[in-house]
């Protein structure tokens, strides 16, 4: 019976592509043996060559765990052709296969028969309702979303999220579990669509696509005005805390004028909706609102990868929010020696002398 975080010994994660790859290695690399299960031999060994690669990054970063190895991480990995066998016996299930709520019920239907009948059963979908996808379960209660950020083993934030009838404890679990291998998990009162990462993130993404399309700046621009001004204040204190810093009536003031000037529409838009048509999906093809071929867009993605690895939303050894494993920048290690951050106050400078430390320039199209 899983009655704490404690009790859960043995992970499966169900799909092989991007995140279920990700999400694998990030379970392997906190200690636990995985279950990575697929639909066939060839997927797993694609998947296997993706989680050796990238945990040879965390290897050259200095984030394994103490005399941990790439060949250590990799063998807690074991592989499985199929999914009722590859979830059978483990503790905690997380799906990741294709974002379609018809395909992940078909996979739900299969796997909750298959897997262990006290067994935590979670999701990685990015926006789906749980709700939809526990009216196929017999045991809704224990299934919930944990929606890790692509790339799931870089990306610190893990969503939690309740269907209707989720039990309460099972999400205290999950969030526990996702803390404990590293992550920063967000507990999600109640569901909506989207839950509150991506209706952030198509919010301001429908506005940036309207400023493109009226012509006001070039992708780029919109691109370096974020990457200059608000990600770097955001990554720090967040939207609304940043507010409070830079007062309240100044923003309840823009706000009287820029709302009525800005996008309002509830469709897709029709600049995103040409770029689909025209079979430019961004990197997967090479080209989207920008060119993704050749040396110049692998250099980006890999630069990117790098200075998620040095981010000041990583990990610090001796710091319970980060999980103990520890920050490592530019060959020096930051520690905090307090079990957990005392205060905000406390956290919010910790992380600014860690921005500082490791300040690395932001990538360049």
């Amino acid at each position: 019976m899983i009655e704490t975080v404690d009790d859960i010994k043995t992970i499966a994660n169900v799909g092989t592509g991007t995140m279920g790859h990700a999400i694998t290695l990030q379970f392997a690399l906190a200690g636990y043996p995985v279950h990575l299960a697929g639909r066939g031999e060839a997927s797993l060994e694609k998947a296997m060559k993706a989680i050796r690669s990238d945990a040879e990054d965390f290897a050259e970063a200095g984030l394994l765990k103490d005399g941990d190895t790439v060949d250590a991480v990799l063998a807690r990995i074991t592989g499985y052709a199929d999914y009722a066998s590859g979830v059978a016996d483990v503790d905690f299930v997380i799906e990741s296969v294709a974002e379609n709520l018809d395909i992940k019920k078909s996979v739900w239907t299969e796997v909750e028969h298959a897997a262990p009948k006290d067994a935590i059963l979670s999701t990685n979908t990015s926006g789906l309702s749980p709700t939809a996808l526990q009216s196929v379960m017999g045991h809704p209660e224990r299934f919930v979303v944990a929606h890790f950020w692509n790339p799931a083993q870089l990306m610190p934030l893990v969503e939690v999220v309740p269907g209707e009838k989720t039990d309460p404890k099972v999400v205290d679990i999950t969030f526990d579990l996702m803390a404990k291998i590293g992550k920063k998990p967000a507990k999600i009162k109640k569901e909506s669509l989207g839950f509150v990462g991506n209706r952030l993130q198509l919010a301001v993404l429908r506005e940036a696509f309207h400023i493109v399309q009226q012509g006001i700046a070039d992708a780029a621009t919109v691109d370096d005005v974020m990457k200059y001004s608000l990600g770097r204040r955001w990554n720090l204190v967040g939207p609304i805390a940043s507010i409070d810093l830079g007062g309240l009536d100044v923003f309840y003031n823009i706000s009287t004028y820029l709302f009525d000037d800005m996008d309002n529409g509830t469709g897709p838009s029709p600049l995103l909706a040409e770029k689909v048509k025209e079979g430019n999906f961004g990197a997967k093809t090479g080209q989207g609102f920008f060119s993704w071929q050749g040396e110049d867009g692998k250099r980006i993605i890999e630069a990117r990868n790098k200075s998620l690895l040095r981010s000041p939303e990583g990990r610090c050894r001796g710091c319970r929010r980060c999980a103990g494993v520890r920050h490592k920048y530019q060959g020096s290690v930051t520690t905090m020696t307090s079990t957990e951050h005392s205060t905000r106050a406390d956290m919010l400078a910790h992380m600014g002398s860690l921005q500082q430390a490791a300040y690395v320039r932001p990538i360049e199209y």
